[in-house]
């Protein structure tokens, strides 16, 4: 299991001014990972991902069964940052009957024509569900505060855009996901930091990888020139939406293999927090299960 020492420095206290620089991109030479050498800190991790699959297959089972509590985790990072990645190798182990995955794109006439939450609102997971957004709502004071003029496509009421304006949207977002949180939605939100030269790593491999060229878009080199907007946009937002009932949780991400066990270790003991259980079975329902097993014996 990862070390709580290290969770502790990768969550975002509510309330905490957020400077980026501050946090590495690259955990795999902190206290806990720092003898060894590379083969053997990705063992580890290796070891961790797989015992948190593990625990986070059985955690769902128990989720589902009680059917009191939904899981809505958030991924946001950079191009490139691996939130594909991280779906796919995290929540392999699950039951895909009780995980959906939700990826958005840019808004559909019919999205833009109510407010910005309407349609991630609609994806929600319903009890005993774990939900996956692979970017989310906000991106709508990412995308949308890096590139304003964006904004004219939402057709808002005339008013200022100013400071004031994005402010409200941090404090949207938070009743939203208190809203969600009060009525049983375990929140866990995940930003996957990369340094800017890792990112021109996995940029440059996608154009060399035939197999992966095809995952090259153009306009992940043009939002690339905006690094720094993005940067301030980030630090912002994670400074104001991290709550004690929806925390951000930066994850260092220059190493896939590393941020994938952070990821799941968080997610999996989160999870295992709820002190979830199997319904109890009643009276007359141990009664009904003895007959059938009589009945079922009977046939021999």
């Amino acid at each position: 299991m990862v070390k709580k020492k290290l969770i502790r420095q990768c969550t975002v206290k509510e309330g905490r001014k957020v400077d980026l620089s501050e946090y590495k991109t690259d955990w795999a030479m902190n206290d806990q990972l720092r003898d060894g050498g590379d083969e053997s800190v990705k063992e580890q991790a290796a070891q961790i991902l797989e015992k948190n699959k593990e625990s986070l297959a059985a955690a769902q089972e128990l989720l589902w069964a009680s059917n009191t509590y939904s899981v809505l985790i958030v991924l946001q990072g950079m191009d490139g940052a691996g939130k594909d990645g991280t779906i796919k190798h995290v929540m392999s182990g699950v039951n895909p009957q009780g995980c959906k995955v939700h990826s958005f794109k840019v808004p559909t006439p019919e999205e833009v024509d109510h407010d910005f939450l309407w349609r991630y609102s609609k994806c929600l997971p319903a009890k005993g569900e774990i939900g996956i957004f692979n970017r989310s709502y906000y991106e709508d004071v990412l995308v949308v505060r890096v590139h304003p003029e964006l904004l004219d496509a939402q057709r808002l009421p005339p008013g200022k855009r100013g400071d004031k304006f994005w402010e409200d949207r941090y404090k949207d977002i938070n009743a939203f996901e208190r809203h969600l949180s009060l009525t049983g939605t375990l929140i866990l939100k995940f930003f996957l930091h990369v340094s800017k030269e890792e990112q021109r790593r996995r940029l440059l491999r996608r154009l060399d990888n035939q197999d992966k060229s095809w995952k090259f878009d153009p306009a992940d080199l043009k939002e690339r020139a905006f690094w720094d907007e993005y940067v301030r946009a980030y630090e912002t937002m994670l400074g104001e939406t991290s709550t004690k009932h929806a925390p951000w949780y930066i994850v260092p991400s220059d190493h896939k293999w590393a941020a994938r066990a952070l990821v799941a270790d968080i997610v999996a003991t989160e999870i295992e927090g709820l002190d979830l259980s199997y319904p109890k079975v009643s009276e007359e329902s141990k009664k009904q299960v003895a007959a059938a097993r009589a009945e079922l014996e009977r046939e021999k």
